[in-house]
C-alpha cells in the first residue's frame, strides 16, 4: 500500500470511484495505473539502453522518455541498479516474443544479420546492444543477461537438425549466437559502411553454408 501512496503523491493521476466528499477512493484504480506506469518505464528504459548502453543513460533521460517524474521511477524500483535489471530483462523477454516458433535456423539468421537490425539497436537484440557493458555491472544484471544468453542459445538448438545428438546441438547453436552478436556487435562498431556490410554478409555467408 506504501507504493501507492508514493505513486499517488506525485503523479496525481488516479480517480475516485466515489464522490469527492466522501475522502475515499478505490485503490484498484491506482493500482492499475502504477502497473501501467512501470511498464512505460521499462519499455522506455530497455529502448533508451539499448541504443545508448547503460552507462549514457541517466534517469533524467529514462524518466523523461516515459513522460514520468522521478519520485514514480523511484517508488517503483527503488534504484537506477534495479530498473536496469528489469530492463534488460524486459527487453530480453519482449524479443523472444517477436521471434515465431516455427522460424527456421537460416531465416532467423537472415534477419538478425540484416541491415534492418544492425541500424536499429533500440528495438533489437539485447545481446548484441548490451554485451560489452556487461563485465562492470551488478550481478542481479549480469544474471539476467546469462538467463536469456542461455533461453536464446536453448531455442536455436532445439531448431537444429533431430539427427544430431543434444550436445553437438547445443554446441553448433552456441557457436551460431556467438558468430551472431559478435557480427552484429562489429558490423555496429566500425565506421566504414562497406566494411560493416561486408561482415554482415561474410558471417551469414558462413552459417548457412
Amino acid at each position: 500500500m506504501a507504493i501507492v501512496m508514493i505513486e499517488l503523491n506525485y503523479d496525481r493521476n488516479y480517480s475516485c470511484q466515489e464522490p469527492p466528499l466522501t475522502g475515499t477512493c478505490d485503490m484498484r484504480v491506482s493500482k492499475k495505473q502504477a502497473a501501467e506506469n512501470r511498464e512505460r518505464i521499462l519499455k522506455a528504459a530497455s529502448r533508451l539502453i539499448r541504443e545508448h548502453g547503460i552507462a549514457g543513460v541517466g534517469v533524467d533521460a529514462l524518466t523523461e522518455a516515459a513522460g514520468m517524474t522521478h519520485g514514480s521511477l523511484y517508488s517503483q524500483f527503488g534504484s537506477k541498479d534495479r530498473l536496469v535489471e528489469e530492463a534488460v530483462a524486459h527487453a530480453i523477454a519482449a524479443k523472444e516474443q517477436e521471434v515465431p516458433e516455427a522460424l527456421a535456423v537460416r531465416d532467423y539468421v537472415s534477419a538478425y544479420l540484416s541491415a534492418m537490425h544492425r541500424d536499429a539497436p533500440g528495438s533489437g537484440c539485447p545481446m548484441a546492444a548490451l554485451c560489452s557493458e556487461m563485465p562492470r555491472q551488478s550481478r542481479g544484471v549480469r544474471e539476467r543477461f546469462t538467463a536469456g544468453l542461455r533461453r536464446m542459445v536453448g531455442r536455436l538448438s532445439d531448431r537444429m537438425s533431430p539427427e544430431k545428438k543434444q550436445r553437438q546441438r547445443t554446441e553448433e547453436a552456441l557457436a551460431t549466437v556467438a558468430s551472431l552478436v559478435g557480427a552484429i556487435v562489429l558490423a555496429r562498431a566500425v565506421n566504414d559502411p562497406k566494411l560493416s556490410d561486408d561482415i554482415l554478409r561474410a558471417t551469414k555467408h558462413r552459417l548457412s553454408g
